[in-house]
């Protein structure tokens, strides 16, 4: 049975998607991008996913590590990273980055995606929840990024698109906010 160590430490729940995905994405080396204090990397890391979490947030990486030491963690390792540089060291089977892109320096958006292509093996999945801005649904929060109407869509063709949506949700401060979500599988 697994210890639900999310809740021992203070952490929210996966991030649903994440959860969805690893339904049919198996265990690999992943990528946690904008991991904030861990909580996707955590429960990736229990499924048996070797995970590489990284933000620029110095932070939540110490918290994150604490956790890894306090629970002998071996498959996670946390870095400081700034996504901006989009500069990824190596090569993964699944690349995660859910609610980060908003953060991003827009003028990079394009690049960092090129580069999480470029890093993601044959065959190998990327999942990416970004809030949007529309006409219909402008964005309510200040984020440096949001993704317009079909924009992550067109980032993404020619792989197999596993889960593409445009859906409006309700943050937990009532706020009515659309996210462009993405499950990408890359060609072999």
């Amino acid at each position: 049975m697994i210890v639900d160590l999310n809740s021992r430490y203070g952490l929210n729940p996966a991030h649903s998607e994440v959860v969805e995905a690893c339904k049919i994405i198996e265990p690999c080396n992943t990528l946690d991008m904008g991991c904030s204090n861990g909580r996707n990397a955590v429960y990736l890391g229990q499924l048996g996913f070797n995970v590489t979490a990284i933000d620029t947030n110095v932070g939540a990486i110490d918290m994150l590590q604490s956790i890894i030491n306090e629970e002998s963690i071996n498959n996670i390792k946390a870095q400081v990273y700034d996504i901006n540089n989009a500069n990824l060291g190596e090569d993964y089977g699944f690349i995660s980055c859910t609610v980060t892109l908003m953060f991003i320096d827009p003028a990079r958006a394009d690049t960092i995606i090129a580069n999480m292509h470029q890093r993601t093996l044959a065959g190998g999945y990327n999942l990416i929840v970004c809030a949007m801005s529309t006409e219909e649904h402008p964005c309510p929060a200040p984020f440096p990024f949001t993704m317009k109407t079909g924009q992550l869509r067109e980032a993404y063709e020619g792989w197999e698109l596993i889960k593409y949506n445009e859906d409006v949700g309700t943050m937990h401060n009532g706020a009515k906010l659309q996210f462009a979500t993405l499950l990408a599988r890359k060609p072999r």
